[in-house]
């Protein structure tokens, strides 16, 4: 049976463990206001397990190439806030995160493949237990995936 929302101060060790874990969450972004044709962008990021760093109340996140077309990094520069939703797939667990994002085109501590990094420092953490109601099992990690880094933590 689906948990009912519970609001954190902070990440715990569980919303810690998913976010480490994760290969995959989804950010929503949008536009500034006023902005021609503008509006809410809902994009995937994805890399290997751990590609989201953890430091503090911030989390920082590569930025691979992709479309090119800098939906969601484009919106954060006319409107900083941001929201992302990690999936537990195993548990059904949904952690969503928000909070206001910097950007660092010339990011000093890089992965492997990413082009620069960004920043969100957290306002919220809201978690959801047993709520996502399709599971599945990981198969295999596309190339594209493979060829990105880790980051150093030494």
């Amino acid at each position: 049976m689906p948990g009912a929302a519970e609001q954190l101060a902070a990440f715990d060790d569980d919303a810690r463990r998913l976010i480490a874990g994760a290969d995959t969450f989804f950010v929503a972004s949008r536009s500034r206001a006023g902005a021609a044709n503008g509006g809410l962008d809902m994009s995937h990021r994805g890399g290997r397990p751990g590609f989201v760093d953890i430091r503090d109340d911030t989390l920082v996140i590569p930025d691979f190439r992709g479309n090119r077309f800098f939906n969601t990094l484009g919106n954060f520069l006319g409107d900083p806030r941001a929201a992302l939703l990690f999936i537990d797939f195993a548990s059904g667990d949904l952690l969503q995160l928000q909070g206001l994002v910097t950007i660092d085109w010339n990011a000093d501590a890089k992965l492997e493949g990413a082009q620069r990094t960004w920043r969100l420092r957290l306002q919220k953490v809201v978690r959801c237990r047993n709520t996502f109601p399709f599971t599945w099992a990981f198969g295999d990690f596309a190339p594209t995936t493979l060829a990105t880094g880790t980051w150093d933590r030494s």
